[in-house]
């Protein structure tokens, strides 16, 4: 009975053990898993934590200080400034019938004995000419039209009706493409604007006053507007980007098209592939240059650059991930960028495609080489990425099989970019949808005559002119 009774303790003791080996291998293996996830969660957070401008789309601005930019390039040895031989450059004088008022000035004695000259005595070649520019006391001319009244025998009254050409708004079609211009290419913000009126030119307007200046303005940009929108999506190349926007605090975005004459502007509460469409339309006719966001998905391959500058930062995050394999693969991929961009520089001096073809295809055999691999192994998001690119792998050498059309990176566009974002952080968007038009139009016609070299005031002087009396509106298009 003892021996009984002490088999059936073991075996319960047995039974007790197993059950919690069991039990404690369940939670090694649920601690093992949560391990696992922990790991990639910190991972994730240290590559958010340790983006820059180096190895993400983040701009200069937001680099904390400990950042470091770009390393220095190496000096010349050479003093700053204009160097020997350089031809330099000097103020032009004015046009005679510029001039408005002319002084001459004759010298009374001699340098050398003292003698004093007599009348256009011992006068010798032309005068040197200094020419002194300056600003009128009041620049601002105001004109008031005295609108009388009359009563017939009738008893009827009459007054007299402002004469075609003359503004119904209180202020010029000049005063007002002032305003715009101070506002949408000098990025003044309204009451800066107001402040500068005042002062320099003697004319005190509200800030109300200047908003309502702006609507006019943007109302008249409608057509030479919808002309750039059409022809946006026609043009051989377009480079795309989009950024931030603001709209009463709610978040909005800013998507720009360029090409090498014109930008359009369009303010989207969406940032994917239907704002994209509306943009750049559903089939473009030429290439788009943009970086790998999904919003240009619906682009083919063929017509579609993605961009090597983004990429190259791509690389460099990857060569700062702590697993070792990693790390290889971003240098390596690094290294891909590097001879991408020195091949581009040599051609942008010999000027021959056949050529940098040749250079670029080794460039892209190595490149398939290293990625097809990655995306068939176990790393999940190193994975996913060599997977995309090999997924878009005709997009990114576009620019070998046209170079002289395309180029290979989409600075084109983040630098037509970059006003407007300056104007957001000043600005911090807009309050109202018809300000969203209005600022859509002034950024795109801004943009447009920079790129043209046109004068933006100018433009505006003749459009609001044009406007005022009912007149063909100049376009924005290049003649």
């Amino acid at each position: 009975m003892e021996r009984a009774e002490a088999e059936a303790i073991f075996d319960a003791g047995r039974e007790a053990v197993v059950v919690a080996l069991l039990s404690l291998a369940g939670q090694v293996e649920s601690l093992l898993e949560a391990n696992r996830a922990l790991t990639e969660r910190v991972e994730r957070l240290e590559e958010r934590l340790g983006r820059s401008s180096r190895n993400s789309s983040l701009p200069p601005s937001s680099d904390p200080p400990g950042v470091l930019g770009q390393p220095p390039k190496k000096g010349s040895g050479r003093r700053p400034g204009g160097q020997p031989g350089h031809p330099g450059t000097t103020r032009l004088l004015a046009a005679r019938e510029r001039v408005d008022e002319l002084v001459e000035h004759w010298p009374e004695r001699c340098a050398a004995c003292g003698d004093p000259f007599a009348d256009a005595e011992g006068t010798f070649g032309e005068p040197l000419c200094h020419q002194v520019s300056e600003l009128p006391l009041l620049a601002v001319r105001i004109s008031e039209h005295r609108l009388h009244a009359r009563r017939c025998r009738c008893g009827q009254l009459t007054r007299a009706a402002l004469p075609a050409g003359v503004s119904r708004s209180a202020f010029g079609p000049r005063l007002q493409a002032a305003v715009a211009t101070l506002c949408a290419r000098q990025r003044l913000s309204r009451r800066q604007t107001a402040e500068l009126l005042g002062e320099l030119f003697g004319c005190p307007v509200s800030v109300g006053a200047l908003d309502a200046i702006l609507g006019r303005v943007g109302q008249a940009l409608a057509q030479p507007y919808d002309e750039l929108r059409a022809a946006l999506p026609a043009a051989p190349v377009v480079y795309s980007d989009e950024t931030g926007w603001a709209l009463a605090g709610r978040r909005r975005w800013l998507w720009g098209g360029f090409t090498p004459t014109i930008a359009v502007f369009a303010i989207s509460a969406s940032r994917g592939q239907a704002a994209a469409r509306e943009l750049l339309g559903a089939q473009p006719a030429g290439i788009v240059c943009s970086d790998r966001w999904v919003g240009y998905n619906h682009l083919p391959n063929e017509r579609r650059q993605v961009c090597w500058a983004h990429l190259r930062r791509d690389f460099q995050a990857l060569s700062e991930r702590p697993l070792a394999a990693d790390r290889r693969l971003g240098h390596a991929l690094g290294r891909s960028a590097a001879h991408v961009f020195s091949a581009y520089a040599r051609y942008r001096e010999h000027g021959d495609p056949d050529r940098l073809a040749r250079e670029l295809a080794p460039v892209q055999e190595r490149t398939r080489r290293l990625l097809a691999p990655v995306a068939r192994g176990r790393r999940q998001h190193t994975a996913a990425f060599a997977a995309d690119l090999l997924k878009r792998w005709p997009s990114l050498w576009t620019f070998a099989a046209a170079p002289e059309l395309v180029e290979p990176t989409n600075n084109r566009a983040e630098r037509g970019l970059r006003p407007a974002v300056i104007k957001r952080k000043l600005s911090f968007g807009n309050s109202s949808e018809h300000g969203l038009r209005t600022t859509e139009r002034l950024l795109s016609a801004e943009g447009s005559c920079r790129l043209q070299g046109r004068s933006f005031f100018t433009y505006l002087c003749e459009l609001l002119h044009a406007h005022q009396h009912d007149e063909p509106l100049p376009s924005l298009l290049p003649a």
